[in-house]
């Protein structure tokens, strides 16, 4: 049975959380933080998604983003994931995402305490 889709609506905030597979890491160096945060400011400009905080760590990102088209969170995510694997050097490294990310809808009102439990976890 293939998976449902995500719901995405368009203009409403969104938590989403791409974790490592088995929780491995994603990042093993700075340049890595520099390299992923380089394709997430490119495929959120290209699918017009705005990201209003993030939080890095060594084995998962959490996002705040608002998607401004239909599809937008998700094909961003995709190139996202695809850019940035790209990059990294060895195969054992290439399998540290998931296939999909986590997205949790966020009410407006609380796009602010998101925001700032995200700033807490950074």
């Amino acid at each position: 049975m293939s998976r449902l889709h995500r719901i995405c609506p368009v203009n409403i905030p969104q938590h989403i959380i791409q974790r490592g597979n088995n929780h491995q890491i994603c990042f093993a160096s700075e340049t890595d933080f520099v390299t992923y945060a380089a394709y997430l400011k490119k495929y959120a400009n290209k699918f017009e998604v705005d990201i209003h905080a993030w939080v890095f760590m060594t084995n998962h990102v959490h996002l705040l983003c608002t998607p401004k088209k239909e599809g937008g969170i998700s094909n961003m995510m995709q190139s996202l994931g695809r850019g940035y694997v790209r990059t990294l050097i060895t195969f054992t490294i290439a399998l540290v995402l998931y296939g999909k990310a986590d997205l949790n809808l966020v009410l407006l009102k609380m796009k602010v305490i998101c925001c700032r439990y995200i700033a807490i976890l950074n």
